[in-house]
């Protein structure tokens, strides 16, 4: 072997050394920066705990009293359960369209599964919305929907029911300057139902006409900056807003009226329910109110420090109805009942919605949990 060789095999010998100690040393530091990533979860899960622990004490004396009112449900006509029961049937309907709008093509049965498990996780974990969302994202990906769309269909759906939530408020601004409490709930119905066509006209106009959406975006940028003079100024939301509502056009294209359709549904089929639960105990409250009422409640229920805003919804609810003209009792009661239908139901369908889960992906010839996925 020449010495010219016999340099560039040391050389080689060398590299090769240092490429085996490079990898030796990045083993060993891999069960190191597992150990990290494990302790650092340990310690998220257990803040969220004691946070969840600390906020279900405080709302407790809330919670137990709506809770203390199961009996007197019994109280309640059937026809009234069962309206209730058909209505967040019909909401749930809405949701489950809407979905497979945005995530077509695909067939109905893994939405349905999908969102029912997803939901029933997301009501009874800490922070459960994020964890509802991922667990609806990988059943929906076992069940061959691309990763790309599952991701950007339930990110737009949430987007656009959640911002229908936020716009209703300011819809109910008329009811509340006409104020009074009426005399049944029949023309509190009529005015909620108009109040939703409102929203389904103006969600129309912010979907279809960019001078609309800017106008808002233009008008609530202006009012958070004087309301926030010492802070530094918004700029860029109306951009921030065409941009999001070209997403969600993209996403769901020519049908796009459908899709808005299936929002305002999915929450005037909730509120019906709201008000089913006050038909039944024969409440009549201002209309204005009870509808700021529903809108509170749906906010609550982000709250992340107790699953499903448990606690903080039935406070918040039982408070705002009783604002509205209602008697605490019955105020309490009718909590109870919509609550009853809207968040403890879903809990058991939760379990249907996963076994179901599995035979929808036997049905469609998947091998299940473990296979890849598109």
């Amino acid at each position: 072997m020449s010495e010219r060789q016999h340099h560039h095999l040391g050389d080689r010998l060398e590299r090769a050394i240092e490429d085996h100690v490079d990898v030796e040393r990045e083993l060993a530091q891999a069960p190191a920066e597992e150990d990290d990533s494990q302790r650092r979860k340990l310690v998220q899960t257990g803040v969220w705990l004691f946070l969840t622990g600390i906020s279900l004490y405080l709302v407790a004396p809330s919670l137990l009293d709506v809770l203390g009112s199961w009996r007197d449900v019994s109280k309640f006509e059937p026809a009234w359960l069962l309206a209730m029961l058909v209505l967040q049937g019909a909401s749930l309907g809405c949701l489950w369209f809407l979905q497979r709008l945005a995530l077509r093509p695909v067939a109905i049965a893994p939405v349905i599964t999908s969102q029912l498990a997803g939901n029933a996780l997301a009501k009874i974990a800490p922070g459960g919305g994020a964890l509802g969302a991922a667990l609806q994202y990988r059943m929906l990906v076992q069940a061959g929907v691309a990763r790309e769309k599952a991701v950007g269909g339930l990110t737009v759906v949430n987007l656009l029911t959640f911002g229908m939530v936020l716009a209703l408020p300011v819809l109910t601004i008329p009811t509340l300057l006409r104020g009074g409490v009426d005399e049944n709930l029949v023309e509190v119905a009529a005015i909620g139902l108009a109040v939703f066509v409102l929203l389904a006209v103006v969600g129309g106009l912010m979907l279809a006409k960019d001078g609309v959406l800017t106008w808002i975006g233009r008008t609530v940028q202006r009012i958070r900056n004087r309301l926030r003079r010492d802070a530094p100024p918004l700029t860029g939301l109306p951009r921030r807003l065409l941009r999001e509502r070209d997403r969600i056009l993209a996403t769901f294209g020519p049908r796009w009226k459908r899709a808005l359709g299936s929002t305002v549904g999915r929450w005037a089929f909730d509120y019906a329910t709201l008000l089913a639960a006050l038909a039944a105990v024969n409440a009549s409250p201002s209309p204005g109110l009870v509808l700021l009422a529903f809108c509170a409640a749906q906010v609550l229920t982000q709250i992340p420090l107790t699953p499903g805003g448990l606690g903080f919804v039935e406070a918040g609810l039982t408070g705002m109805l009783t604002l509205a003209g209602v008697s605490p009792g019955d105020a309490v009661l009718a909590t109870f009942a919509y609550r009853l239908f809207s968040y403890w139901l879903p809990l058991p369908l939760g379990l249907v919605g996963v076994f179901g889960h599995r035979r929808v992906i036997a049905r469609l010839g998947l091998a299940g949990p473990s296979s890849p996925s598109r």
